[in-house]
């Protein structure tokens, strides 16, 4: 049990500082002000969101990018909150062109449905999806038009934030979404890109039918970033970038509590044994045999089973290396302010990973009011 503990704090150990190491490998993209060139569809799916749309719909207004140039297309996705008509209603007054369109389901995943729906009617050949619960910084699409044209990019991911709020549970969630962060950057800067998040997603409409968009993984409800960026990265690797640039982050808001955070989690974890990327399952294997050997050890230290000393220098390197990834990240995203419930996290985020896990295996989970099976 010592022997196998120390491989897999060595193997994590090398794992992350690895992140940490093309997370530098990736420069921060800064603005030129090169002349607005590509038109992008700003696609929005969005379901009972009425709560949500004024910080997302006060963002698309401020867009700074010419308005000739993008469309924004809203998917209803069978609201029954009023949704539509508050954003009938917004534009109608600001004079802002847009439209909104009925999901055509066809598979088990509503937003892949309604993605899929969306390009068939896009005009332009740049998609750019995000969410209904997001707010979108002033040069976003500035962002994406410039590094289009100096990279020749057909598929971009880029950064995407917590908003910060009061307690202790969005200081623990912004502080995974960042270790998250820091991985998905620094798995582009080693070149085994294997994670990206759909709230601020790029690529070419081409691309999209090349690879026959999602078929393959429409039985799994969430996905819809990932498993097109495995397929990006199998059909064009040098041409799938991450977009590192400040002017580029899109904010959400962290779930309001315990029980809609392990909702959200489940989703996200249902969609992870349906990875193809070969580097991507090995990554969330290691990380959850070093929560898993964690929990273990502390246990049979408790009941004199484990030397003390071994269980102290095993939790010095994970903290150690963690701490080191997300600093790095913090301070991309300017959110330093977090750090100081690094310990508290460090000490919870253990048992909860391994607690989603296990729950995974047998529970079905809730998402926009409606529940689906793994």
């Amino acid at each position: 049990m010592i022997l196998t503990s120390i491989i897999i704090s060595i193997i994590y150990l090398a794992l992350i500082w690895r992140f940490a190491y093309g997370f530098d490998k990736v420069l921060t993209f800064k603005l030129t002000d090169l002349a607005s060139k590509t038109q992008f569809s700003i696609l929005i799916p969005f379901r009972n969101e009425a709560k949500n749309l004024s910080s997302l719909l006060l963002s698309l207004e401020n867009l700074n990018y010419p308005k000739h140039l993008f469309e924004i297309v809203f998917i209803d996705d069978d609201s029954t909150d009023g949704s539509a008509e508050i954003i009938t209603q917004y534009f109608n007054k600001k004079q802002q062109k847009f439209k909104i369109i009925g999901n055509d389901r066809q598979t088990n995943s509503p937003k892949k449905d309604a993605i899929t729906t969306a390009i068939k009617q896009a005009k332009h050949e740049w998609i750019i999806t995000t969410d209904a619960d997001c707010s979108l910084p002033k040069y976003w699409l500035d962002s994406f038009d410039e590094f289009i044209q100096k990279t020749k990019a057909k598929c971009i991911a880029a950064p995407v934030a917590y908003n910060k709020q009061k307690g202790f549970l969005n200081r623990f969630q912004t502080l995974d979404l960042l270790s998250l962060q820091g991985a998905t950057i620094g798995g582009f800067g080693i070149k085994k890109p294997f994670l990206c998040n759909g709230a601020n997603f790029g690529y070419t409409k081409t691309l999209f039918k090349t690879v026959n968009g999602f078929e393959g993984n429409t039985n799994i409800a969430s996905g819809d970033d990932i498993f097109l960026l495995e397929k990006a990265v199998k059909k064009h690797p040098k041409n799938t970038h991450y977009l590192k640039c400040k002017h580029a982050i899109v904010k959400t808001n962290a779930q309001p509590s315990w029980s809609s955070l392990i909702e959200q989690r489940l989703r996200w974890a249902s969609k992870a044994s349906a990875y193809n990327n070969f580097f991507g399952k090995l990554t969330g294997l290691i990380v959850l045999l070093i929560n898993t050997i964690i929990i273990s050890i502390i246990l049979l230290s408790f009941f004199g089973y484990f030397p003390l000393k071994t269980l102290f220098y095993i939790l010095l390197i994970k903290f150690s290396i963690d701490f080191y990834l997300i600093h790095k990240t913090a301070s991309f995203f300017n959110q330093k302010w977090v750090l100081k419930s690094f310990i508290p996290t460090f000490c919870i985020y253990p048992f909860f990973s391994v607690y989603i896990a296990f729950l995974s295996i047998f529970k079905t989970y809730k998402w926009k009011g409606r529940e689906f099976k793994k």
